[in-house]
């Protein structure tokens, strides 16, 4: 039996939501995508890390207490067949026992609500916060896996579970994934995308558009278990009752096409009579 460590973002990997915005959401408040506009542009916290410093020192943010956020958790549309990524991944192929953890920025409490009875909370690595015991408010932050907080909780997995480097697996979806998925590849690991995004697309060693989470499975039963024949990765779906309807396996590429200035078209011309 091959072991292999098999690590995944949830916002937007796992679940169609961010979770900053369904906090948002439920609290009326319509400014988040702003403001963490505003602390991307100047840097001021690791990417992936905004919602839990506005949790720590915004005002409007401040109310926000444990069982919110395990309100916000039930709120949060996952991906189709969630419940049986954990149950292949364990003992759904043969050969290979995949032990699935999730490591995300966003808070441990909404992460472990949305996932309740799909994943044990001890899987789970998300934000984590000390509490106030008396107000419940919100003290300090205890971690942050985002960017290259992420490299270390997925360190600390690798240690404790006694897997070599290269029996590692990672799923994400934006740029707060780009650290590890860089520390994963770096090591030859799978790392895999569940978007187009810029940041991490020319990264990772597949990408994969569904609305399915099952979908990383593909890659991982190409390049690791090496079942390349599409008739065989559909018989493994089949036998859990479901169907591949589209497959398109497609290559995607990026370009933004610009005029040049009068300016800079005088200029080169100017260097041409020059020589």
């Amino acid at each position: 039996m091959k072991h292999y460590l098999f690590a995944s973002d949830f916002d937007q990997t796992l679940s169609f939501n961010d979770s900053g915005l369904a906090l948002s959401e439920m609290l009326g408040l319509s400014n988040f995508e702003d403001k963490v506009a505003g602390m991307a542009k100047i840097n001021l916290v690791q990417q992936g890390g905004e919602l839990a410093y506005l949790l720590l020192h915004d005002p409007e943010f401040r109310c926000v207490r444990r069982e919110h956020l395990y309100e916000v958790g039930k709120r949060i549309r996952l991906k189709q067949n969630i419940h049986l990524l954990p149950q292949i991944l364990r003992d759904g192929i043969t050969g290979y026992h995949f032990s699935f953890y999730v490591i995300s920025a966003a808070p441990e409490e909404v992460i472990q609500s949305a996932l309740e009875n799909i994943v044990p909370p001890e899987n789970i690595f998300g934000t984590r916060f000390r509490y106030h015991p008396t107000t419940g408010e919100i003290e300090s932050i205890i971690r942050v896996p985002a960017g290259y907080g992420k490299v270390a909780v997925l360190d600390e997995l690798q240690a404790r579970l006694q897997v070599s480097s290269n029996h590692i697996v990672y799923v994400g979806d934006g740029s707060s994934d780009v650290h590890v998925m860089l520390h994963v590849n770096r090591r030859d690991g799978l790392t895999v995308a569940v978007s187009e995004s810029k940041y991490i697309a020319p990264i990772a060693q597949r990408a994969i558009l569904s609305t399915d989470a099952l979908s990383p499975l593909i890659p991982v039963l190409e390049e690791i278990v090496g079942l390349n024949a599409p008739t065989n990765i559909r018989a493994l779906f089949e036998s859990y009752g479901l169907q591949i309807q589209e497959w398109d396996k497609v290559k995607t590429d990026h370009l933004t096409i610009s005029e040049i200035p009068p300016s800079a078209l005088a200029s080169a011309a100017s260097s041409q009579e020059v020589r």
